[in-house]
């Protein structure tokens, strides 16, 4: 996942050594220092612009403030990592719909709704963080930073050398997304080392990746083009593919003592937000993504807010046929919820839609009902004859 302010990047294979990938995932944990300070210039610099962006980032309209949730995921995060270490990271949850996290070199870490929308359980969501705080611990920002600056400088100075500049520079850059993917994986891997020695399921990483490329997959089928290959690696991949992240995660973990996940916990966690990131998902504008999305979340059990989502997409897309099985959604899930007002709404305006102007009177008045003071009342009362 992406880090802020600087990516790992590798020195050219002529001339700078690459970073080796660990065959194993040794569950003893390298020595952890307390309060760290940075050391020399570069980085120095690059915590001055850490501290800055953080500034930024605490008085932005995308934070979550939700103490509750923000203590939870800490928590998770101090079980990931253990105490000692997880005491200088500050977390902000942040509300974008995409999946993915970062950390800056100055403890900042930031987790995007998306996210925490795709994870399913405790075991999941501390493989991510950990995965986050390797990059932390192993100073990959620094390392990036130092790596970036001397690919860049070769390739510059290939440019004065005639007919072998271009494979030089070819080389140069394609240096830097090789060593990306090497500390990817290196924090892939330490990240297993964590959750090892933690109370959670080492086997949880691997699902992650494994249903990603299901959703790619259903979003490429929804806007038909053509799914993106694992088993290769493009040349300006900043990540191992999904593919290779799930099998070694999971080899590596198979023989591993399996603990809990703590699905229950984190779904309880997250159900008071679960319909806001439910909501930002719909305005993505990717029916089949979504459409795979919610059938994950669900599973065997589809809960009203997950019915009412599935009603909104296909509403949404208002295909004729839609509006049909997105009544029938609306109906499952005031089944489940009668009180949920947004449902009524949904349903009054699908069957208005569907030119059926009795039941859908019906579906609104319920809303009005339940939502007297909702701003769109009167538009409501003039659409059925008020």
């Amino acid at each position: 996942m992406r880090r802020a302010l600087s990516r790992a990047i590798p020195p050219l294979a002529l001339a700078l050594p690459v970073a080796a990938s660990a065959a194993s995932a040794p569950a003893d944990l390298p020595p952890y220092t307390q309060a760290y300070q940075p050391q020399g210039t570069d980085e120095r610099g690059l915590w001055m612009l850490a501290d800055e962006d953080e500034r930024n980032l605490r008085d932005s309209k995308f934070v979550i403030n939700d103490p509750a949730l923000q203590a939870y995921v800490g928590g998770v995060l101090c079980r990931a990592v253990g105490e000692d270490r997880c005491r200088g990271v500050r977390i902000y949850l942040v509300r974008v719909a995409s999946f993915n996290a970062n950390m800056a070199p100055n403890g900042t870490m930031q987790l995007w709704s998306g996210l925490l929308l795709r994870v399913r359980s405790e075991a999941e969501l501390a493989a991510v963080l950990g995965h986050e705080f390797a990059h932390f611990e192993l100073r990959h920002s620094l390392a990036g930073f130092r790596q970036r600056r001397s690919a860049t400088d070769i390739a510059a100075w290939a440019s004065f050398l005639g007919q072998y500049g271009p494979a030089i520079q070819q080389t140069a850059i394609g240096s830097i997304f090789q060593f990306n993917r090497e500390q990817e994986k290196q924090a892939d891997l330490l990240s297993l080392k964590y959750a090892i020695q933690s109370p959670y399921s080492a086997q949880a990483a691997s699902h992650i990746w494994q249903r990603l490329m299901g959703e790619a997959d259903a979003t490429a089928l929804g806007r038909k083009q053509r799914s993106q290959r694992y088993d290769r690696v493009a040349f300006f991949a900043t990540h191992p593919t999904n593919l290779d992240r799930a099998t070694y995660l999971s080899t590596l973990s198979a023989d591993v003592a399996v603990k809990p996940e703590a699905a229950e916990s984190y779904s309880t966690a997250l159900a008071k937000w679960l319909p806001e990131f439910l909501s930002d998902q719909l305005k993505l504008n990717d029916f089949g993504g979504t459409e795979y999305l919610l059938a994950s979340l669900a599973g065997e059990h589809w809960t009203a807010p997950l019915l009412f989502a599935r009603a909104e997409l296909y509403r949404q897309r208002g295909n004729p046929r839609d509006l049909v099985a997105a009544a029938d959604f609306y109906r499952s899930a005031l089944g489940a919820d009668p009180d949920m007002a947004d449902a009524w709404r949904g349903l009054g305006l699908c069957l208005m839609r569907d030119r059926q102007q009795v039941e859908g009177t019906v579906a609104l008045k319920n809303y009005i009902r339940l939502r007297p003071q909702a701003a769109d009342i009167s538009m409501l009362h003039a659409m059925i004859g008020e």
